[in-house]
């Protein structure tokens, strides 16, 4: 893709405000999505794009059930056909999704065993090859977008946090508090669907709450600070190269965003 475009489309954005953007880092690429489109960069140069869906407007206003919306909405890019996974990929990630659910039903031991296992693959999988660096690189690109210093972070200028409110590991480290809580003292009779019930309300609950702390900063980094010190692990700080690649799905996205508000400046 050529850079020079790519320079003149982050040039533009930094005179505008930017829409709401969110992303997910690969072995070899980063995802950056905002409410419409998708873009994934790859370290070797490649770009694809796409777009989000879009749920019912009635349904994204369902208190609980938007945030299971929006969730399965963020996992799109991934399982589209023409998506960023591969064949095997997707399978893996279908399984990885489905086995807790299936695993409720299943003896204590067993869904010990098979869960253990299926974390530790997933884990593997989401932590391969450069995805801790890329990690990071998302978090700053879509910092620069925010803060109005895409052309200084592509530059070397700036260096935005590679910290992120919004990431998926603070997401999980707050479901996890809310799951066991919800499982220990689950105010109904057990039943064999119990467990699929407390995950999905946990889900759901944990995103109605990770949605609301987010509208105050301040608020945000007290109850997120678990998921902070987690980040810790899950990135690592990139370099320019790796930052560049975020910055490059940050334009595509960027350029279709603004071409859809009717605005100028395609890549």
């Amino acid at each position: 893709m050529d850079q020079a475009a790519v320079v003149r489309q982050l040039e533009l954005a930094d005179l505008s405000d930017p829409p709401r953007l969110g992303g997910m880092a690969r072995s070899h690429g980063v995802v950056i999505v905002s409410q419409h489109y998708w873009a994934y960069a790859g370290t070797d140069g490649s770009l694809k794009e796409g777009e989000m869906p879009q749920a019912p407007r009635a349904l994204r206003a369902v208190p609980f059930a938007r945030g299971l919306v929006r969730l399965a909405a963020s996992l799109s890019p991934l399982f589209k056909r023409k998506g960023v996974a591969r064949g095997r990929e997707r399978l893996f990630l279908m399984f990885a999704i489905v086995a807790p659910l299936a695993l409720v039903f299943a003896p204590h031991w067993l869904g010990l065993v098979a869960g253990s296992i299926t974390t530790f693959a997933l884990l593997a999988w989401l932590l391969r090859g450069r995805t801790l660096y890329l990690h990071g690189a998302e978090h700053r690109a879509i910092a620069a977008a925010e803060e109005r210093r895409l052309v200084d972070t592509w530059n070397g200028i700036a260096r935005p946090s590679r910290f992120s409110l919004r990431c998926g590991t603070n997401f999980a480290a707050l479901l996890m508090p809310v799951a066991a809580f919800g499982g220990r003292f689950w105010p109904l009779p057990a039943t064999a669907f119990t467990p699929l019930t407390v995950s999905v309300l946990s889900l759901a609950l944990t995103m109605e709450l990770w949605l609301l702390v987010q509208g105050s900063r301040r608020l945000a980094r007290v109850v997120l600070l678990p998921g902070l010190g987690l980040q810790r692990v899950t990135t690592r700080e990139p370099q320019l190269d790796e930052t560049r690649v975020a910055l490059t799905a940050v334009a595509s996205v960027l350029q279709r965003e603004s071409a859809l508000d009717g605005s100028t400046g395609r890549i």
